[in-house]
């Protein structure tokens, strides 16, 4: 009767035992220790040290030492007008800019590239993805340039004899989310001329000769069939437009009045301008949960099927 060899799994040879280490790591997980090593230095070791300090009262100036204060500073945040203030207009921001503008329009223009001459999308997307690529600040200063009471907006509207006015002063947070909008289109129009390309031909030509119109065809088939990158971009989107700071910093500085700073601004004025690093730390806190929230929903809506 022969003896069954046993399984390579089970056995052990004595390279993989040490009388002092006891067993090693698998081969396997040894590739993934000098990224586990990175995350933990440069991602959770920053993200532990901001929360320890959002339960201090520190400060930049006229404090020797600072103490545990507990959630003083997240109570502080809820009941300061200015901190609500800046939560809506976030929300406002990231709703006009992020979800509606550049999503929708960088659909609208993938779709009408796939249909346009190859010089007309050479064209278009070469101008689309210049403001894409340009730096924040450099945005910033060409959108006031643009919006502000002497500035390119005026001086089209006063050439149509239609009435201008102060944009900056009047609409801040319309002005500073049509400039994020104008930045930012291009990484939703890359994304959903990847995704439109991918879609098989014969699906959309079928419902044309079942005489689908351009509408139904949008609905029930281009829309479902590219639900996962809308969701992707719907995510990655949103995360950017919560973070941005220099382009309304350069356009608005948050003002005037307090109309058009949302939370990285009122962030910056409480840690820096303020002096209250503690303070302003628990705001960036509550700032990353908001982006935790709005990942946890699109990744819910990437795990259910249609």
């Amino acid at each position: 009767m022969t003896a069954t060899a046993p399984h390579p799994r089970l056995t052990r040879t004595p390279e993989d035992t040490h009388p002092a280490r006891g067993p090693r790591l698998p081969v396997r997980v040894l590739p993934l220790a000098p990224a586990v090593v990175l995350l933990l230095l440069f991602l959770a070791g920053p993200i532990a040290y901001c929360v320890s300090i959002a339960f201090t009262d520190l400060q930049l100036t006229g404090q020797a030492q600072e103490s545990f204060v507990g959630f003083d500073n997240f109570t502080r945040a809820f009941g300061d007008e200015a901190f609500l203030n800046a939560v809506w207009l976030t929300l406002v921001f990231t709703v006009l800019s992020s979800l509606i503008g550049q999503n929708t329009l960088g659909l609208a223009l993938a779709a009408l590239m796939q249909r346009a001459s190859k010089p007309v999308r050479t064209l278009t997307g070469g101008i689309v993805v210049t403001a894409w690529v340009l730096p924040e600040v450099v945005a910033g200063f060409l959108l006031y340039a643009f919006f502000r009471r002497e500035g390119t907006l005026n001086a089209i509207l006063d050439w149509l004899h239609l009435p201008s006015q102060n944009w900056l002063f009047t609409l801040p947070i319309l002005a500073v989310s049509f400039a994020n909008v104008w930045r930012g289109t291009a990484f939703s129009m890359l994304v959903y001329s990847a995704a439109l390309n991918e879609i098989p031909k014969e699906i959309t030509e079928a419902a044309e000769v079942d005489g689908a119109s351009g509408r139904r065809r949008l609905w029930h088939i281009t829309l479902p069939m590219i639900r996962r990158s809308i969701g992707t971009n719907l995510m990655l989107n949103t995360l950017q437009t919560l973070s941005v700071f220099g382009l309304i910093w350069v356009m608005t500085r948050g003002g005037p009045g307090g109309r058009s700073q949302t939370l990285p601004l009122f962030m910056y004025e409480q840690a820096f301008q303020n002096s209250l690093i503690g303070y302003g730390t628990a705001v960036a806190l509550l700032l990353l949960l908001v982006g935790s929230l709005f990942s946890l929903v699109y990744l819910r809506l990437l795990r259910t099927e249609v």
